[in-house]
C-alpha cells in the first residue's frame, strides 16, 4: 500500500522544471490600422566657436632633452594663453615614439598638444599666430557652442512635431479615417555639432615670428532634428 501512494522523484523534478504556460495566439492582444511615419526640420546656425590645436615637437637621441624642450615650449605658450581673457585652455596627447629607419630605431620624436577655445576669433586667431613662433599648427575648427546648439533644437524640436503631426493627420484623411492616436514617438537631434575645419597653409608647419596673425571664417553648418513615431488610425 506504501508502495502505491509514492510519486516518483524523476516526476516531481520534470513537473517543477517545466517552463510557465504561454499567451496562445488568440490571447495576444492585436494591434490594426498603425501606420510609421516620421519627419525632419533643418536650419542653418552660423559657428560661434573656433577649437585650434597646435603642438611641440622635438626628434633626437636624447629623450630627456628632448622632453625637456617640449615641456618649456608647451609650458611657455600655456602661460601665454591663460593670459588672454575668453580663452579656454587645455593640454592634451603627451607621448614619446620611435624614429625607425631601415627598421631600426634611429631615434625617438616627443611631442604636446595644446587645445585653444574661442568665441572670439579675432582674438584667439591674434593668440594663435603668437604662439606660432613656438608651436606647429595641428588644426583649427569651427563648431557650434551648446548653447547656441540647444536653443537652436529646441525650435527644430517644435517645427518637427508640428511637421510630423500634420503628416499623421494627412496620412489619416487619404485613408479615410477622421482622427488618430499617438502610439510612440521618437526625437532624434543628430548627436554633437560637426566640427567645421578651417585650412591653413600654415598647418602642420611654425611660422616665422614677423608672420601675420591667421585670418579665419566661421561660416555656417545645418543643424537637423527628426521626429519619428507611429500612429494607430481610428476605425471609420
Amino acid at each position: 500500500m506504501r508502495k502505491a501512494n509514492m510519486i516518483p522523484q524523476t516526476l516531481v523534478l520534470l513537473a517543477l522544471a517545466a517552463p510557465p504556460l504561454t499567451l496562445t495566439a488568440a490571447e495576444e492582444p492585436l494591434t490594426y490600422d498603425r501606420v510609421s511615419l516620421g519627419y525632419g526640420a533643418s536650419r542653418e546656425v552660423e559657428n560661434d566657436t573656433l577649437v585650434a590645436v597646435l603642438y611641440a615637437q622635438r626628434e633626437g637621441g636624447d629623450t630627456a632633452r628632448l622632453a625637456d624642450e617640449v615641456n618649456k615650449a608647451v609650458t611657455k605658450a600655456l602661460e601665454r594663453a591663460k593670459q588672454v581673457e575668453g580663452v579656454k585652455v587645455q593640454t592634451l596627447d603627451y607621448h614619446t615614439s620611435p624614429v625607425y629607419q631601415q627598421q631600426n630605431i634611429a631615434g625617438w620624436r616627443v611631442t604636446q598638444s595644446l587645445r585653444l577655445e574661442s568665441q572670439d576669433a579675432g582674438r584667439l586667431g591674434r593668440l594663435v599666430g603668437d604662439l606660432q613662433k613656438d608651436l606647429a599648427v595641428q588644426s583649427v575648427s569651427y563648431t557650434v557652442s551648446p548653447a547656441q546648439r540647444r536653443t537652436a533644437e529646441d525650435a527644430l524640436i517644435g517645427e518637427a512635431v508640428q511637421g510630423f503631426e500634420k503628416r499623421a493627420a494627412l496620412v489619416a484623411s487619404q485613408l479615410g479615417r477622421s482622427s488618430y492616436r499617438l502610439v510612440s514617438l521618437e526625437v532624434d537631434t543628430g548627436g554633437g555639432a560637426v566640427p567645421r575645419p578651417v585650412m591653413l597653409q600654415a598647418r602642420g608647419m611654425a611660422m616665422a615670428a614677423e608672420a601675420a596673425p591667421p585670418a579665419f571664417d566661421a561660416g555656417t553648418q545645418t543643424l537637423t532634428v527628426t521626429v519619428r513615431g507611429t500612429v494607430e488610425l481610428q476605425r471609420p
